[in-house]
């Protein structure tokens, strides 16, 4: 009787359990599933990720290697063109300009006289002076007998020693006051001639300062005349570059409005550098004989120096520069290689640059600048770029290796 009363109770428990272990492994199978979806999943969007990463394609004129080159170094400065025979002619005396005979652009010898200031002031001032002469000479004459009677006078002791001394002393007055007055007719005289306004150089007249009838000082400026047979150019040149120029190297000169080059010459380097710019001035002659140039134009000269070593050289163009270094892409591998390197010399004629350290002679780099590449990206040297599949490239937008273009960009410095 006690076992057939517990049997109903121990059947639900027992029911109990197998529901409970029933749900336990159906969760158990659930997360199973779950996980099998989950990695199916990623393992087919790593699939489609690869899928998405494709190589750049660049063809062989995009690609080059390092090549060993002498590389000429050029040097250049440039500045405006100034006339170093420049003279300004200036009034030596004050008065009313009468005449000026000069105007710009017109030409004139050593020498000539191109204008006259009014002197009426000076000319009295000589004939005052002139006076002063006559009447010192005049005074001379008379101390001289005086003092020769006294002379006389004294040797039979009829004067005292006191008076012949005295009679001396009025002599010496006399003739320094005969020479003061020569000096000052002298210096009136001068100034007479010089009022006169003569060229000193042969050039041409530049700029009129004053016009016939004004009033002038005396150093006043009146006109400026310029020889323009010899024309110098003065430019800053680096210092680490200064030591490979000389006095008379000669140098190709390009003046604006020219299109070709006149020949000069390094005629003499600044002994320091100034002290803001660290440059040191270097000036160049340029011969102008026909005239063809004017002061003030502006010139570039350039210096070519020949090179003794063979660089190793890579195109201008393959050089990027980023953070203060210049780095080339390389091709290794079958993916792009970012490389920094150590530039030197520049050839800008030619379009090349020698690179001192960072790059073998085997390297492959592209010769071309493009945008947005990115270090580790797939890469591939092909005979002609094929046109992109647009079912390809439409799902890898967002893609950063996608976003690697293998179009060039525009060179820039």
């Amino acid at each position: 009787m006690q076992n057939s009363s517990e049997s109903p109770a121990g059947a639900h428990k027992a029911t109990r359990r197998i529901w409970a272990g029933g749900i336990v492994a159906g969760l158990v199978v659930a997360a199973l599933a779950g996980g099998a979806v989950w990695k199916s999943r990623v393992a087919a969007a790593e699939r489609e990720k690869a899928k998405q990463v494709v190589a750049l394609d660049f063809v062989a004129a995009e690609v080059a290697r390092p090549v060993m080159a002498r590389m000429p170094l050029t040097i250049e400065f440039s500045g405006p063109l100034v006339a170093p025979r420049t003279a300004v002619v200036r009034a030596k005396a004050a008065g009313t300009l009468l005449a000026l005979n000069v105007t710009e652009g017109s030409r004139v010898k050593a020498g000539q006289v191109i204008g006259t200031i009014d002197i009426a002031d000076l000319q009295s001032r000589a004939a005052d002076r002139a006076a002063l002469v006559e009447s010192a000479q005049a005074n001379l004459l008379e101390a001289e007998r005086q003092n020769t009677a006294n002379v006389g006078l004294a040797a039979q002791n009829f004067i005292s020693a006191t008076a012949l001394q005295s009679s001396q002393a009025r002599l010496d007055a006399a003739r320094a006051q005969l020479k003061s007055a020569q000096a000052q007719l002298a210096s009136s005289r001068v100034g007479i001639s010089e009022a006169t306004l003569a060229v000193p150089i042969a050039g041409i007249g530049g700029k009129r300062h004053v016009v016939p009838g004004e009033k002038v000082s005396a150093e006043q400026q009146i006109v400026t005349v310029v020889d323009l047979a010899t024309l110098e150019l003065a430019g800053s040149v680096g210092t680490h570059e200064i030591s490979l120029l000389a006095p008379g190297q000669s140098t190709a000169v390009r003046v604006e409005g020219n299109a070709t080059d006149v020949a000069g010459r390094i005629d003499r380097i600044a002994p320091a550098a100034e002290a803001g710019t660290r440059a040191i001035v270097v000036v160049v002659v340029v011969d102008n004989q026909g005239e063809r140039f004017r002061a003030g134009q502006y010139a570039q000269a350039r210096v070519e120096l020949v090179d003794e070593s063979v660089r190793l050289t890579v195109p201008t163009a393959a050089v990027g520069q980023s953070s203060g270094q210049d780095f080339v892409w390389a091709i290794d591998k079958g993916v792009l290689v970012r490389r920094i390197v150590v530039t030197g010399r520049r050839d800008t004629a030619r379009g090349r640059v020698e690179v001192i350290k960072g790059l073998s002679e085997d390297a492959q780099i592209l010769a071309v600048r493009f945008d947005n590449l990115k270090e580790g990206a797939p890469a591939r040297i092909v005979g002609e770029r094929r046109a992109p599949d647009a079912s390809s490239f439409a799902p890898a937008a967002s893609s950063p290796s996608a976003s690697a273009s293998a179009t060039p960009s525009p060179p820039h410095s």
